[in-house]
Order: C-alpha cells, then sequence, then structure tokens
C-alpha cells in the first residue's frame, strides 16, 4: 500500500490560520506586528500583549484566538453594535441614578456610547459573532471598547483600568446573560424596522404594477396548465396582497422582541444589582431608543428561554418563502423570451452568458431565491440552538443572532434589488398575451353556465385539434348569439372584474327541449 505524503503547508491550525489573513487570529497578529509598541493587560489567566493603539483589550484578544471560526467581526451587525452601546448607556444612567456607579464615570460612559451609536469605534468590535461562552466574548469586546475610549477621554492610557474598570464600571449591575440578549433583541427590533421599510416599499411597486396592468387580459394557469381567463394587473395586485400579509406577521413580532430581561444579571436572581435597578435601566432604555420594552414578568424564563427567536424565525422564513415563490413566478412569466411564456420582460440587468450573445437572465428574482434558501437554512439553525438550551440558559444565542440579523439585512437588501433593478422595469407583451386569450380554450369555462359542460368540453375539444376560436365556435354551433358571447367573454367580465347584468339566453337549453 502506498501511503501518501500530505502536500506542503502548514504544519499544523495554529500554523494555517496564523497566515490567513482573514481570520481573527490572524488579526490580531497583524495588529501587533504593525506596532512597536504594545501594552501588557492581565486577567485571571495570566497576561498578554495587547496593540497599545487598540481600544480592545485582553479578553477580546482572548476571543480573536479562540473562535477563527467565521471571519465575520462583530461590526459587520452594525445594529447589534448600536444595541449594545444603548444598553450600556441605560446601564450606566441607571447605575448614576441609583448611586452605585460615580456620576462622572457614567458620564463619560454615556458619551462613548453615543459616539458608538453615531457610528464611531465599530472597527473595534472585532470578535467573531460566532462564539462560546454565550455572548461573554461580545459583551467583554464591548466593556473593554467603551472603557478605553473613556479612558482617553479622561485623560489616561488605554489599559489604566484602575481608573475606568471594563467590568467594575462599564459592566456594573449586569452579566453577559442580560446584556447580550437584550442587545440582540433590540438590534432584531431595528432590523425588523428597517426590514418593513423596504418591504413597504416593494408592496407599493407590485401595486403599482397592478394597476398599470389592471387592463391586460391573459391566461391564469393552474398546475402549469392553461385554467381561465385574469388580468395581468390581477397578478401583480395578488403578488401586492401576498407581500401586505406578510408585513404584518412581522410587524406582530416586535411587541414580542420589546420584552427583555435586563436587571436578571447571571440566571435571573437579580444578584449583585440594587432591586431598583431593572425598573430603572428599563426607563433609561426606553428613553434612549425611543421603543416601548417591557421587562419580562418572570426573569428566570426569560434569561433561559429563546422562544421569540423562533418566532421571529419561522415568520422571517415564511415572508421569504412567499417571496421567493413570487419570483419563481417572475421567472416563469418572464421565460423564453420566444421560446418560453414571454408573457412579461424582466429589466435586463447584465449578459447572461459568456458563450451565448444576447442572452439575458433573471439575475435578479435568482438572488432573491437564494436569499430565500439562506433564511430557510438559518431558521432550521435557530431552531436546532434553540433546542440546544439547558437548565438557566441557552448557551448559542451568538448563532441564534447570527442567523437572524443576517437574514434581516439579506431580506432587506434582496426587497431593495427586487424592487429598484426589477419590479419597477418591467412590462408587459402586450401582443402575445392578447394572442394566447383569443387563442386559449380557457374562455370556454365562461361559457359553461349558457352552454352546459358538455358541450363546453366538446367545443374545448375542437377547439384544440383546429385552433379554431372558441368564440367563432359557439357561434357557428349557434349555441349563443354573437351579441351575447361577446357580452360573456369581454375582459372585464372574463377576468371578474365586471359581474354579468342582464339575461343571456341560454339557446342551448332551448334547444334541447325542441
Amino acid at each position: 500500500m502506498t501511503v501518501r505524503s500530505h502536500p506542503p503547508g502548514p504544519s499544523s491550525y495554529e500554523q494555517m490560520i496564523a497566515g490567513d489573513e482573514n481570520s481573527p487570529r490572524r488579526a490580531y497578529l497583524t495588529a501587533l506586528d504593525a506596532t512597536t509598541d504594545a501594552r501588557t493587560e492581565t486577567d485571571s489567566l495570566g497576561s498578554m500583549p495587547i496593540p497599545a493603539g487598540a481600544y480592545w483589550g485582553i479578553h477580546t484578544a482572548r476571543a480573536l484566538e479562540n473562535f477563527p471560526i467565521t471571519r465575520r467581526a462583530l461590526y459587520n451587525y452594525p445594529d447589534l453594535v448600536r444595541a449594545l452601546a444603548r444598553v450600556k448607556q441605560a446601564a450606566a444612567r441607571a447605575n448614576a441614578e441609583l448611586g452605585v456607579l460615580d456620576a462622572k464615570k457614567a458620564k463619560v460612559i454615556d458619551k462613548v456610547c453615543e459616539e458608538i451609536v453615531a457610528g464611531a469605534l465599530h472597527a473595534e468590535f472585532r470578535v467573531g459573532v460566532i462564539q462560546g461562552g454565550a455572548g461573554t466574548s461580545t459583551n467583554m469586546n464591548a466593556n473593554e471598547i467603551i472603557a478605553n475610549r473613556g479612558l482617553e477621554l479622561m485623560g489616561f492610557a488605554k489599559g489604566e483600568y484602575e481608573h475606568l474598570s471594563p467590568i467594575d464600571d462599564v459592566n456594573r449591575s449586569q452579566s453577559t446573560n442580560d446584556v447580550y440578549p437584550t442587545a440582540v433583541k433590540l438590534a432584531m427590533v431595528f432590523g425588523i424596522h428597517r426590514l418593513l421599510a423596504e418591504h413597504r416599499l416593494l408592496t407599493e411597486s407590485f401595486a403599482a404594477k397592478g394597476v398599470e396592468f389592471a387592463e391586460i387580459l391573459k391566461i391564469g394557469r393552474t398546475q402549469l396548465q392553461d385554467a381561465v381567463p385574469m388580468t395581468l394587473g390581477q397578478e401583480f395586485s395578488g403578488f401586492a396582497h401576498t407581500l401586505i400579509e406578510d408585513y404584518d406577521r412581522l410587524n406582530e413580532t416586535v411587541p414580542w422582541l420589546n420584552e427583555i430581561n435586563m436587571g436578571a444579571t447571571a440566571i435571573g436572581t437579580g444578584i449583585t444589582a440594587d432591586p431598583r435597578y431593572a425598573a430603572a435601566v428599563l426607563r433609561h432604555l426606553v428613553e434612549v431608543t425611543g421603543i416601548p420594552m417591557v421587562t419580562s414578568p418572570d426573569l428566570i424564563e426569560a434569561t433561559s428561554d429563546a422562544g421569540i427567536y423562533m418566532t421571529v424565525s419561522g415568520t422571517l422564513k415564511r415572508a421569504a418563502v412567499k417571496l421567493s415563490k413570487i419570483c419563481n413566478d417572475l421567472r416563469l412569466l418572464s421565460s423564453g423570451p420566444q421560446a418560453g411564456l414571454g408573457e412579461i420582460n424582466l429589466p435586463a440587468r447584465q449578459a447572461g452568458s459568456s458563450i451565448m450573445p444576447g442572452k439575458v437572465n433573471p439575475v435578479i428574482p435568482e438572488v432573491v431565491n437564494q436569499v430565500a434558501f439562506s433564511v430557510i437554512g438559518a431558521d432550521a439553525t435557530v431552531t436546532a440552538a434553540a433546542e440546544a438550551g439547558q437548565l438557566q440558559l441557552n448557551a448559542f444565542e451568538p448563532v441564534i443572532a447570527h442567523s437572524i440579523l443576517q437574514s434581516l439585512s439579506w431580506m432587506t437588501n434582496a426587497c431593495y434589488t427586487l424592487r429598484v433593478n426589477c419590479i419597477d422595469g418591467i412590462t408587459a407583451n402586450v401582443e402575445r398575451l392578447a394572442t394566447e386569450v383569443e387563442t386559449s380554450v380557457g374562455v370556454v369555462t365562461a361559457l359553461t353556465p349558457y352552454i352546459g359542460y358538455a358541450a363546453a368540453a366538446s367545443l374545448a375539444h375542437t377547439a384544440l385539434t383546429t385552433h379554431a376560436s372558441i368564440a367563432d365556435l359557439v357561434i357557428e354551433s349557434k349555441l349563443m348569439s354573437a351579441e351575447d358571447v361577446a357580452r360573456v367573454l369581454s375582459p372585464e367580465r372574463l377576468s371578474g372584474l365586471v359581474p354579468i347584468t342582464g339575461q343571456i339566453k341560454p339557446i342551448v337549453r332551448k334547444r334541447a327541449k325542441d
């Protein structure tokens, strides 16, 4: 047996990730290499060198070494970064109000948090979003950034934590186990509101097309087979109403996300926090965010339960699946353009092939389809992570946060590109649609109440084999008058937009009696 030798390369995983320029570990080493000046920080495990200019500290450095997983740092989730800042800001205000934090320190923390909300220091949130520890590394990353920027404002050097401590001051009265889920929920509220705004614009775009195409008759289909007539406007209005339903369902999840567990600290008992803290921090969090949040009536339950995440994720999945179905329809309706349905034209966004000249693909609906697939997969992840929680804490909220926040962001972007790069520019192939209606046997269904099912089926068969017009066959067979056929088969009545009024003479039934 021949034993193959390993190809030349890194001799260990440590060397491999150190050489990967995209890994968190590499980012940490690069930061050290880029400066000849470093400070030393110490925790209960020992000491580590920290780049002198970094606002993060030893807890973040350990996380960068321990979690080289996603290559997606917290700064890729700006809603979560801002949410963390708001939680820390509200905590500082509450602690100052209760007299457990020096007012000057609280004011500095408050100022730094405002800077972060405004967009500053986001690049310092370096920890990978997927991490062990139930979000502790995320919480400590925020604590260290706020503390070191605060020290800078106070005239001290970074790392001089005796003047402003990440734990004793910035994290006063808090635990990762109430800070992290509160920030995650707040970030999801931010993301849902952004998605709802873009979702509404997309709905309005579909509705506008419904109005534009209101008088264009076409053949509807069931099971991909010709069914009965409708208007293209009705089809697009149907898309709009589908989206309206999902808008309502997404909006309904927000009040559930507004229930938080600040003041629970470690497991819900409130240990290390003033008994008045939960009410105080809630009041300040509502004030700084403008969001009507409430404290859970049972902090033990709220600290361990992940049910709301499944609700949000499931609702997102529903919206994604239905949007994907609409995109499937758009691809079908625009297929061809010569050998397919070719009923509508999607805007040409880019060349569709490196080998077939002139080919243009439905790339915008396709990318939305792929977003939907990702959201569906993310929902499975959220479900598994929610189930995996044990006893008083779910340690897997980081992957839940990543999954839902990514889905919210991608869905928002998908709604935008679908609206701007596709829906707004759709046009109808009016002549082709008219020809389809004129030659379709589907219109015979409208005549069934007047000529009977058997006669209608016979005419449909004749029309299919001879390619004759249903209207002509009915008139030639003297089953109905030309005037009555015109009335029943008018576009308005075929599409159901205008009911049939007045008497339609059922010639076939009279002849049968004769």
